[in-house]
This record gives C-alpha cells, structure tokens and sequence, in this order.
C-alpha cells in the first residue's frame, strides 16, 4: 500500500469533526454544555430546537467563530487531527478558509457586497492559490449556473440580487474550494416558503453530488427530515435526543422532542 493509499484510509476511517464536552458559557448562563458527538465524512447532522436552545452558539464553537469555555473541536486534516480552538490564529484562519464552509442564515454575512458575483466566488479560488484570471472566470461561470444564477449576472453586485439569490450565490462562494465540512445556520431562514422549497433542493443534490459533510442548524423539522442523516435535539443548551432522523421524528423519546414533532407535521 503507498502512502497515498494510507492517507485515503485515514481519511475515510476517521470522523471528519468530534466534539468532545463542548461548553460555552455567558457568564453564568449556559450557551451550550457537555456536547459531545462525531461527524463522518458525507454525514449530514442536524442540530433542532426552539430559539435559545444553543443551537445556534454550539454552531459557532463547532466552525471556530467562538471558542468554547470548555471541551475541545478536533478536525480532520489531510489525514492528521488538530484542536481547532488551540491552532495559532494564522494557522486557524487559513484552515478555516481552505477545509471549512460557513454559510449564513443571512447571505450579507457570508457575502461581500461591494464585489460583482464572480468576485465573490473567484476570492475562494485565490485563496486556494489560483491565479488564472481566465480559469477564475470560467470556473465562477460553471458554479453561478450550479446554483441556478445566469452567468450573464456574474458582473451584477449582489445588492442587486433578491434573497434567494444572494444565498444561493453564498452558497456557490462557499461550496467552490471544495471544503470538506461545511457548517449552516438556518440556510432557508426568512426567505418565502416558494423560494425555500428551490433552495432546499438545490441544497440536497449539492450535498450529495459533492460528498460533503455537513452541520445544519434549523428550527424548520420539515428542513431537518429533508437534508440530514442524523439529528441532535438541543433544549437549554444541552442534547436531549439524538439519533439517526427519521428515528427522532418518528419515534421521539424524550418528552421535549415529542413536543416538538407533535407541533408540526413533518
């Protein structure tokens, strides 16, 4: 077996993200505690819960935005494991723009507004070191189209673009240097139920096609049941429940899941 054989197993035979005890407190109000789990590579993992459940703060302590007060991140990195929060902040950054993927429940975080639309996605491709402006331009085309933008738009500053295009332009920023994990915080979040129901698929086949793996913080169990694997029920920022999806929303064992599938039909 060569060495390139040896990285491939590696990769494939370990998580891609562990979370071990991970707690994030406000002083003495709890963000998020003791959560632990492991993310396989492909695995689409869904984090539900009502607004104030740490969703939304284990989420940006998984992605590096905040670091935990206790507890520890560790990714996978070509083959070696590193403590996301204990990384120099250089070293963390550059990893973050080049293996991990945020996308914002509102696009204009995610997005630079005063950049055409290429620009956007071609910033990703720099960052990974290309510097063919042609081959920036073709390859930015190609994701504009994947993501159901007209290339024609690519010169277009997103302010000019509606809701749903600018997350589906995020989305193209975010997906175009191949991340291997990619984080969301309620991606359909305040967009029209029509234009949600486009995006969620877009999503799906995306996920999918590209092999990613994923954490998607919804509170939307209809989005939970269509794009994830495995689901985490967060209430008072601890979990719950969790299981493989339809497990969780079929058969609820706790009894503030149960509240929650029985709130709304999935």
């Amino acid at each position: 077996m060569n060495g390139m054989d040896l990285i491939f197993d590696a990769l494939v035979s370990a998580p891609v993200l562990e979370s071990h005890a991970v707690s994030r407190l406000y002083g003495e109000r709890i963000g998020c505690r003791d959560v632990s789990f492991q993310l396989w590579p492909g695995e689409v993992l869904g984090i539900v819960g009502e607004s104030g459940s740490g969703k939304s703060t284990l989420l940006r302590c998984l992605a590096g935005l905040d670091a935990p007060t206790s507890g520890q991140v560790i990714f996978q990195d070509d083959g070696t494991t590193v403590d996301l929060h204990a990384l120099p902040e250089p070293r963390r950054r550059a990893l973050m723009r080049r293996a991990l993927g945020i996308v914002h429940q509102n696009p204009r975080d995610g997005l630079r507004m005063d950049v055409s639309a290429g620009g956007n996605v071609g910033e990703r491709l720099m960052d990974r070191g290309e510097r063919h402006y042609g081959r920036i331009r073709d390859v930015a085309a190609d994701w504009l189209r994947r993501v159901e933008i007209d290339p024609e738009r690519m010169d277009d500053l997103p302010r000019h673009f509606s809701g749903g295009m600018q997350q589906r332009l995020q989305i193209a920023r975010v997906l175009v240097s191949g991340p291997r994990l990619v984080f969301m915080d309620e991606p359909t979040g305040g967009l029209d139920v029509s234009v949600q129901a486009k995006l969620l698929d877009l999503l799906r086949n995306l996920v999918r096609d590209l092999d990613i793996a994923a954490v998607i913080v919804t509170h939307d169990l209809a989005v939970a049941r269509l794009l994830t694997d495995r689901l985490m029920v967060m209430k008072d920022g601890q979990v719950v429940e969790q299981g493989l999806t339809d497990q969780v929303l079929d058969d609820p064992q706790h009894a503030y899941t149960q509240l929650l599938t029985s709130a709304v039909l999935v």
